[in-house]
């Protein structure tokens, strides 16, 4: 069974003893044997944290996306819970001022492999504040859950940053989070940060899937329910910048998708006659209960995954999203509302970190140049992550 960071500084819990420290994590920050990463750490260390920090979501996973958790005490401890996600873009970079009075602040987050999920940027910037007012980091590495070897889609473009695309990556980079801390927060330098320490895997390797870790999948967030979410996560997740349901409000969300509007039998053979390996589209109706659509009866497709290596995510999913847009009505496709705190750009731009893939659909050129695109990209950020790896 693969050992994560945390499981690792619990056999070291000595360090902790009379030391200040607080705690970024969540629901999934577990034990190999299923206890709470607080809990764990009290009963090891001779004491709690003195202070939980909850990234989106919230620290217990309550919370659905982009809606403020609020501060809280935590029932097993007593320790307070302070939230890193708000109601403003300033509440994503933490005041210096919650790390007062610490001495070290432990990292301990589940990431699910893609550009788009939050957890990366809060982990990274926090990381990054409490070393700027002096304080010790470690990083519990847990592992990625698409693997580490497959890299896919394009590179973030300037301009088009935000919370769902903080860092210039592909939408896949196959890193661990604590190989993007150490990436992100030595960029500049060129050597990881005084101060930062990531403890290790032990026994992952890039090759290693999910289900191969020998660990139970515990959702890191109320969207993402089951190792086949992870998979389809990259490519669907470019759904949220459309008026298509995503499946949120369903019981498989982002393996599913669908509108009033289309027809199931005519959306799966359109996507079957796309030959995208390693997946199948079942016709099928749904009705959500919150979110796009709640209430409404929505034809589409159930994604399933018959071949996770072979199936390329990213790029299933902008397939998925050219076949919707040719048979969707002319106008009101794309998400008009702000998202993640930001207005002045469409919502798909941000997720695609680009505007080619929207134009691309919109005019007459299609997407086949912006696709071919992604080799460069993918190579050179290859190259670019390659120092900061720290697994064969």
């Amino acid at each position: 069974m693969i050992r994560t960071g945390l499981d690792r500084v619990l056999d070291a819990a000595e360090r902790l003893r009379g030391r200040r420290y607080g705690l970024l994590a969540h629901h999934a920050s577990v034990t190999a044997d299923l206890r709470p990463a607080h809990v764990a750490l009290a009963a090891s260390s001779g004491g709690p944290p003195a202070v939980l920090f909850g990234p989106e979501h919230g620290y217990y996973g309550v919370e659905q996306d982009m809606v403020p958790s609020e501060d809280q005490r935590d029932p097993w401890t007593g320790v307070p819970i302070r939230s890193l996600y708000g109601h403003s873009e300033q509440t994503l970079r933490p005041d210096p001022e919650a790390f007062e009075g610490l001495d070290l602040l432990l990292v301990d987050l589940q990431d699910v492999g893609s550009r788009y999920y939050t957890y990366a940027a809060t982990a990274t910037w926090a990381a990054e504040t409490a070393l700027a007012a002096g304080r010790e980091v470690w990083v519990l590495d847990r592992p990625n859950p698409l693997g580490g070897e497959v890299v896919e889609g394009n590179v973030r473009g300037p301009g088009f940053d935000s919370f769902v695309g903080a860092f210039a990556h592909p939408v896949r980079h196959g890193l661990t989070l604590g190989e993007i801390v150490r990436l992100e927060l030595g960029r500049s330098s060129g050597s990881a940060p005084a101060g930062l320490t990531v403890w290790e895997l032990e026994g992952w390797r890039r090759a290693t899937l999910w289900p191969q870790t020998g660990r139970p999948w515990i959702a890191p967030s109320p969207n993402m329910p089951t190792f086949a979410t992870a998979v389809v996560y990259p490519g669907l997740c470019l759904l949220e910048g459309t008026r298509v349901s995503e499946g949120r409000g369903t019981t498989r969300p982002f393996n599913v998708l669908g509108a009033p509007w289309l027809h199931p039998v005519e959306l799966a053979r359109c996507l079957a006659e796309r030959a995208i390996p390693g997946v199948s589209f079942l016709p099928m109706y749904f009705r959500p209960q919150f979110q796009k659509h709640a209430g409404a009866v929505c034809g589409g497709v159930e994604v399933v995954v018959g071949d996770a290596q072979a199936f390329p995510s990213f790029r299933a999913g902008v397939e998925v999203l050219e076949a919707l847009f040719a048979l969707s009505p002319g106008g009101g496709f794309w998400r008009l509302e702000p998202y993640e705190f930001v207005q002045d750009r469409p919502a798909i731009d941000l997720l695609a970190g680009c505007d080619a893939m929207r134009k691309g659909f919109e005019g007459a050129s299609g997407c086949s140049d912006w696709i071919a695109s992604w080799a460069a990209d993918e190579a050179a950020f290859r190259a670019e992550r390659a120092p900061w790896l720290l697994y064969d």
